[in-house]
């Protein structure tokens, strides 16, 4: 299964495309989508857009993984973050992928084993996990890679098909 894992924004949009096949991962692709400060909002929504579609039709992912909102302090950025996120699964729905959400609890539960984990050793275990010589620079990419991999590994548990087939 190929799985694209995005970590929404409207500045920064990680992304993490991996395969999942006999427990292993591939990591064929991440990054992130940058739009320039400054910018008018439907313009970075449709950079945002765009971008996330080549993507889509590039590696023809089955499934996305998307982080839900959280928002604890900066409450100035929640509406065009919310825009962003919703651009992006329209732009799923168009290329008629299934769509995942996890929170970041659910996130770190699933890639470092504990729910509390602080940002660096999801990183570190992002690293193991994909075999990656490189830990990716932007907090946004690690995160998007760490949705992909919860996916994989959340995605045939009993608890994930509940929760999904109640929402």
């Amino acid at each position: 299964m190929i799985i694209i894992g995005i970590d929404p924004g409207i500045a920064i949009v990680g992304y993490g495309i991996i395969e999942y096949k006999n427990s292993r991962f591939t990591t064929l692709a991440y990054g992130s989508i940058q739009t320039p400060a400054h910018t008018d909002v439907e313009v970075r929504l449709e950079m945002i857009y765009d971008k996330l579609d080549e993507l889509i039709k590039i590696y023809s992912p089955e499934e996305m993984a998307i982080e839900e909102l959280f928002f604890n302090t900066n409450q100035k950025t929640m509406v065009p973050v919310a825009e962003a996120r919703g651009v992006i699964m329209l732009c799923a729905r168009h290329n008629r992928l299934k769509v995942a959400e996890y929170t970041p609890l659910q996130v770190k539960q699933s890639v470092v084993g504990y729910g509390r984990a602080v940002k660096k050793q999801v990183m570190n275990m992002i690293s193991m996990l994909l075999r990656l010589d490189v830990t990716p620079k932007l907090d946004d990419t690690c995160d998007a890679l760490a949705i992909a991999v919860c996916h994989a590994n959340c995605s045939g548990s009993l608890i994930h098909n509940y929760y999904n087939q109640r929402i």
